[in-house]
């Protein structure tokens, strides 16, 4: 009588096989990963800055947006302090420090808007924000009613990339004008006709 199925050879030269192909292809599938997660950061932070530009013209009052460093990256909680280098963001009329777990409100200071953690992929980027020397953090942009910026020493630029030197990541930047427009756009595409470039 004839058996059917799969010997034990087979199953281990299967799974074998099998792991040499996941072994391969681990690297890529990490480097993949925190690439969604720069990603993901960088969009958040648009969004912020977006949502501070948009909220200031409405209302016909300087509003800002603040880089918030906190205890726990997952949740806004009222330990916050400001940050050059944090993906956790507040929008706000006033400084959100101490404050950033507030309810939204038009009235009560810091007349706070919304804000976002950066949440747990964000241990995995690392976030620079600049002033337009291009070496001083910066942690704010105050956006008036025509949606241009007013504050002194506003961020002008925000790096975003992954933890692990050696590694080649997708860096993404957003910049910000002093007409208050956004752009993100990739820091490492050197071709002057591509749209990507910064």
């Amino acid at each position: 009588m004839r058996q059917r199925g799969f010997s034990l050879i087979e199953i281990v030269v299967t799974i074998a096989v099998l792991a040499l192909i996941l072994f391969a292809a681990m690297p890529s599938i990490g480097t993949w990963l925190d690439n969604t997660r720069i990603r993901n950061v960088a969009d958040s932070l648009q969004n912020g800055l977006q949502i501070a530009r948009g909220e200031a013209v409405r209302r016909n009052q300087n509003v800002s947006f603040w880089l918030v460093g906190l205890n726990d990256p997952a949740v806004l909680t009222d330990d916050c302090v400001l940050s050059g280098s944090s993906g956790s963001w507040v929008v706000s009329v006033n400084s959100p420090i101490g404050h950033c777990a507030d309810a939204p409100s038009t009235t009560s200071s810091p007349m706070l808007v919304t804000g976002r953690a950066v949440g747990d992929g964000g241990g995995r980027v690392t976030v620079t924000a600049l002033q337009s020397d291009g070496a001083t953090a910066g942690t704010s942009v105050t956006f008036n009613g025509f949606g241009r910026v007013t504050n002194t020493d506003p961020i002008q630029k925000i790096d975003v990339t992954g933890t692990n030197t050696g590694t080649n990541y997708r860096r993404l930047r957003i910049e910000i004008t002093s007409g208050g427009q956004l752009r993100m756009c990739d820091p490492n595409v050197s071709d002057a006709n591509d749209s990507r470039k910064c």
